[in-house]
């Protein structure tokens, strides 16, 4: 079995000075933590693998194509691959779960 507790994840993300930290990879998927603070912005780009965001803590919107949605702690977004996507209006520090199928390059 693999566990994590998630203070620890965005403990061991902080320390490397990364927005996003990958704490598990297996053969048809990977997770990790992205994290992107108050008023920042999310430098992403398209990606070849399906994702699913389950947003841990935070607000802010999010666009995925031409729909645009505001998230919060709980909410759950899925983008399909290739598809452009971005977080922006940031306004309370964002924590999201990751959830690359298959796992990400």
């Amino acid at each position: 079995m693999k566990a994590f507790r998630l203070d620890e994840l965005e403990a061991e993300r902080a320390a490397n000075d990364g927005a996003y930290l990958q704490f598990l990879r297996e053969r048809n998927m990977s997770v990790g933590l992205y994290a992107l603070d108050a008023g920042a912005l999310d430098p992403q780009s398209p990606h070849s693998q399906d994702e699913v965001y389950l947003v841990v803590s935070g607000r802010a919107s999010i666009t995925v194509g031409v729909e645009t949605t505001v998230v919060s702690r709980g909410s759950v977004v899925y983008v399909p691959a290739g598809v452009a996507h971005k977080f922006h209006h940031i306004t309370e520090d964002l924590r999201v779960m990751v959830v690359f199928s298959p796992a990400e390059a």
